[in-house]
């Protein structure tokens, strides 16, 4: 199973990024992020590369494993900042029970599955032959990849601001596995900031500061680890 794994490893990732993102795009068209389809679509994604990877004996390799001297990494401060913009404003609730749950959960899987797409596979696959463009392509086409939120109704100011903060954390999110090994903080974050993301009141302070605040914070903090840290 490795060594057809690893041969088809690039068809694999392209593969599995255009399946995600289809399959994801036809949910929230028709769906939305609050309905038991998406979550049960994205909850069998999830366990499907789970068991990809339980399969591949490669659960240390693709970041499932703890992270040594967090005091090294500030105890991970900056990715509870970033968890934090989504209720700068207060907690506004305007769905059902029902929906905030299936949101949350359901976003919660999207977080998990990204990471370990463009950060597990896609990084570690290109990795192998050059890091710095394993790093670059791993944020860009993370990136980049929310121009989709077009075609699912997003205006476009507001993708374009997203696309712009999305690859600073996707470049803060690679730089944190390549150091530390695990993939873990960066799933955490990732699903905290997605699921809370119900909760957020839209205004002047969540529209146009608060992605400022998300693009200079995972840079500053990946420029800190890469000076501070060595593998």
């Amino acid at each position: 199973m490795n060594k057809m794994f690893e041969k088809h490893e690039t068809l694999f990732c392209m593969l599995l990024i255009l399946v995600y993102v289809v399959v994801n795009s036809v949910c929230v068209q028709n769906f939305g992020y609050t309905g038991s389809v998406s979550f049960a679509v994205n909850t069998l994604l999830s366990v499907g590369l789970i068991g990809l990877v339980l399969l591949l004996k490669k659960s240390a390799y693709y970041g499932f494993t703890k992270v040594r001297h967090a005091k090294k990494y500030l105890y991970f401060i900056p990715l509870a900042l970033l968890v934090s913009v989504n209720l700068w404003n207060g907690i506004h609730i305007h769905n059902t029970t029902s929906e905030i749950l299936f949101h949350i959960l359901t976003m919660m899987n999207v977080g998990f599955i990204e990471e370990l797409i463009f950060r597990g596979f896609l990084f570690k696959m290109m990795a192998k032959t050059n890091v710095n463009s394993a790093i670059l392509v791993s944020s860009l086409t993370f990136g980049i990849g929310h121009m989709i939120n077009l075609l699912n109704g997003a205006d476009l100011i507001p993708t374009l601001m997203q696309i712009v903060y999305a690859t600073a954390t996707g470049y803060l999110f690679v730089i944190l596995f390549h150091k530390s090994k695990s993939l873990i903080p960066c799933m955490i974050t990732h699903c905290l900031v997605n699921a809370l993301s119900i909760f957020n009141i839209e205004n002047t302070l969540s529209l146009y500061i608060a992605p400022v605040f998300l693009t200079i914070i995972p840079l500053a903090y990946a420029i800190y680890i890469n000076r501070t840290i060595t593998e």
